[in-house]
């Protein structure tokens, strides 16, 4: 019940007055909840234009878009425009098309993110894209042209995940038979995101996007890193992918490296510093706005929705004694409540 509702029935409140009140209030309820975006919408990144590029997150095997949505948040509260597109997963040359028309989609400058899978699917994507002015690879496979991401994940020991993996057959276009792989349920949280609650991991693995297992035998048409800057995130602790193959995928692409400590879903575990890298792979070198909590937006929310609840109560209590003195006072009609 809000305060005027709460005098209503007792008391008529002098016109002077209830105009400062209402104004009190009013500018409470808009000093609250819409400054807190455009503050942080302002925030570095931008050229001298005022504009920032679009960032464009693609997912991996075994995740879906909402796998981003930590990094996403981040993102948009710096002010940039985020698409994170469905990956189809179900072969290389399909699924880097399927993206290469979504970046099509898009005007200005892009910074082209990929994670696991993904990050083979946007080197081939963008390749011959002049809009793509960045990429960053999140515990990615990077694959140069010709290069097959059977051989490539073979190259160092540490992976656990085709142990992990279950496949499932699916009739394919052409009447034969496919194999879509998944990561056994019981195996998910250890392989492939052992810093993530198991109660949230218990959630990715029922809801996993299978890819289709010829994806890791077809060979790459395009390696755009090696003609656009890079960004690359090894996560340290990857049982999926092993951190050695995405050092020296870095080293050979000579992207700009950064070690975080976690399991192969950072985009997931670290979100900060996932968005800290795409970031910095937007050219924007401002400090980041305060760490988000896990709940994202509805924290936001929920501090706006307290600080005009506490600014509405001080507004009223000090109405309230206000009416009270007038009453004390005996003065004119509106004194008594």
């Amino acid at each position: 019940m809000t305060v005027s509702a709460f005098l209503a029935p007792r008391t008529r409140i002098p016109g002077r007055r209830a105009r400062v009140v209402a104004a009190t209030l009013t500018a409470a309820a808009l000093a609250t909840a819409p400054a807190a975006p455009a503050a942080v919408a302002a925030d570095g990144g931008a050229d001298a234009a005022g504009t920032k590029p679009t960032v464009v997150l693609v997912h991996g095997a075994f995740a879906d878009a909402s796998s981003w949505n930590g990094v996403t948040e981040r993102l948009q509260r710096a002010g940039y425009d985020v698409m994170a597109p469905a990956n189809p997963l179900r072969g290389l040359a399909h699924d880097s098309a399927y993206i290469a028309s979504v970046l099509k989609s898009i005007r200005g400058p892009i910074v082209l993110a990929g994670h696991s899978y993904g990050g083979a699917v946007i080197s081939d994507a963008a390749a011959g894209n002049p809009q793509v002015k960045s990429l960053v690879f999140v515990s990615a496979l990077m694959p140069d042209k010709g290069e097959r991401l059977a051989d490539l994940s073979a190259k160092f020991a540490g992976s656990e995940l085709n142990a992990a993996l279950k496949p499932v057959p699916f009739p394919d276009a052409e009447g034969g038979e496919g194999a879509d792989l998944y990561i056994r349920p019981d195996k998910f949280h250890e392989v492939f995101a052992a810093d993530v609650p198991s109660g949230t991991t218990a959630v990715m693995a029922a809801a996993q996007r299978p890819i289709n297992g010829a994806a890791f035998m077809e060979k790459a048409a395009g390696a755009a890193w090696r003609t656009i800057p890079s960004w690359a995130l090894v996560a340290t602790h990857d049982k999926a992918i092993a951190p050695d193959l995405e050092r020296y995928e870095a080293k050979r692409a000579k992207s700009r490296t950064v070690e975080v400590d976690s399991s192969h879903v950072a985009m997931v575990s670290r979100p900060d510093a996932v968005a800290d890298l795409v970031r910095k792979a937007a050219g924007d070198n401002t400090p980041a706005a305060s760490t988000m909590a896990s709940t994202g937006t509805s924290t936001l929310a929920l501090v706006c929705l307290g600080g005009l609840a506490g600014v509405t109560v001080l507004a009223g209590a000090s109405l309230v004694t206000a009416v009270r003195r007038r009453r004390a006072a005996g003065s004119g009609p509106d004194a008594a409540l």
